[in-house]
């Protein structure tokens, strides 16, 4: 049980009395951050892997198709299978999975051996994304729960702006083995880290937890991933293929720059969701969704000055930094803590398959039509998310008035 009361008491502690246990929601942050790093890492060290492994680049590309294979294959399984047990030994096993997968990346001469550890990284990153929301949220109060996931998904959004810069940078300077080796250093630290300062919780019991179909079917549940979905799709379009619609607008090489503009700014949106999703979780959700549209709109008219680009980015970063932690969030409350950790994993797999889905759709929107399409494709799937998102305010995208009248 948690030590803290249930969400009717919960709500009537003072702000004031109430703390973030800092250290060991950046000890999740850290785990997201490795989670992330690890996969998005090859795309920085595509020509050293290529050469090191003596394959072409588009094979070497595949390391990233592994890891994401892996999480899709293994959130919800393994979220099954591991429900009742306790939650930080579990944490560390996963961790360690990064620390043995990424050490025989490290050390491995062999394609077919490297992929198989991607593999089972994905696995391990499957594994993480389905139990650091629930974990985090268990570690406060209600009043707090918001903002404590904010906290523990802050090492997303630092691993994409830094992560792949600074493993690249890092493999030009000792090669790609190293930069791995380093990262099982990391995790060395990690799993220290959560022995001193995470807490342990004891799983769900088996008739307590619920089954895939009753998460599926609770109020609010089935929007929000549609939701989860056709976002994603759409940042997933953009993201995944930048460079090439950077290139007719004359910015192909700064694609480095305006990739950091994105984090930075993604940043800030990560703590102003920090600061406002206790109260705000509904309008948040709605702004974001409604920014990334007019950000779509305005590109779709074809302006291409430089400034006017850069400054659509950054509306972007802005309206994406915090979107998962308020989709999770959403998940979490509609879910209840009976269904957290089986609603999680769900989350996870939808959101690889938006990744993996960015990548088909915007890659045959490329060779058929050409990157003037893909705004278009945005609008219409963003007004679909936009849509569904006003249409679930009962129980789905709840307003904060609805829930304390439900208290």
């Amino acid at each position: 049980m948690s030590q803290f009361p249930s969400s009717k008491s919960g709500a009537q502690l003072d702000n004031n009395a109430a703390r973030l246990p800092w250290l060991a929601l950046l000890a999740l942050a850290m785990t997201g951050f490795i989670c992330i790093f690890t996969e998005t890492i090859p795309a920085g060290l595509l020509p050293h892997l290529a050469d090191g492994l003596n394959i072409s680049k588009g094979m070497a590309g595949q390391l990233v198709t592994a890891y994401a294979a892996g999480s899709i294959v293994a959130a919800i399984p393994f979220a099954i299978f591991t429900g009742s047990f306790r939650r930080r030994p579990l944490l560390l096993a996963i961790i360690i999975g990064f620390l043995i997968f990424n050490s025989i990346t490290a050390l491995s001469h062999s394609y077919l051996l490297t992929m198989i550890a991607r593999f089972f990284a994905g696995v391990s990153a499957g594994a993480a994304w389905g139990m650091i929301a629930g974990y985090a949220r268990r570690m406060v109060p209600d009043i707090l729960r918001g903002r404590a996931l904010a906290v523990a998904m802050v090492g997303t959004p630092l691993a994409l702006t830094f992560g792949v810069p600074a493993g690249t940078l890092l493999g030009d300077l000792i090669g790609w083995r190293l930069v791995f080796g380093l990262m099982s250093i990391l995790t060395i630290g990690l799993i220290a880290w959560v022995l001193w300062k995470v807490p342990d919780y004891p799983g769900q019991p088996a008739g307590k937890r619920l089954t895939i179909g009753q998460v599926l079917v609770l109020p609010g549940v089935r929007p929000i991933l549609m939701v989860v979905l056709t976002w994603m799709l759409a940042h997933n379009i953009l993201y995944t293929y930048i460079a090439p619609f950077l290139e007719p607008l004359g910015l192909g090489g700064r694609v480095d720059l305006i990739l950091l503009v994105f984090g930075l700014v993604a940043l800030v949106s990560i703590w102003i969701v920090g600061l406002l999703i206790d109260r705000y979780l509904r309008l948040l959700i709605l702004v974001s969704l409604l920014g990334f549209l007019l950000v779509s709109l305005a590109l779709w008219t074809g302006v291409s000055s430089a400034v006017f680009v850069y400054a659509a980015v950054a509306f972007w970063g802005l309206t994406f930094g915090g979107a998962a932690t308020l989709l999770q969030t959403a998940l979490a409350e509609a879910s209840g803590e009976e269904g957290v950790d089986i609603v999680m994993p769900i989350n996870t797999t939808v959101w690889n398959l938006a990744i993996a889905g960015g990548g088909i759709v915007g890659g045959s929107l490329l060779e058929s039509v050409g990157v003037q399409s893909f705004p278009g494709m945005l609008v219409i799937l963003l007004l679909i998310s936009l849509i569904i998102a006003w249409g679930a305010k009962k129980h789905g995208f709840r307003s904060k008035q609805q829930t304390l009248q439900d208290s």
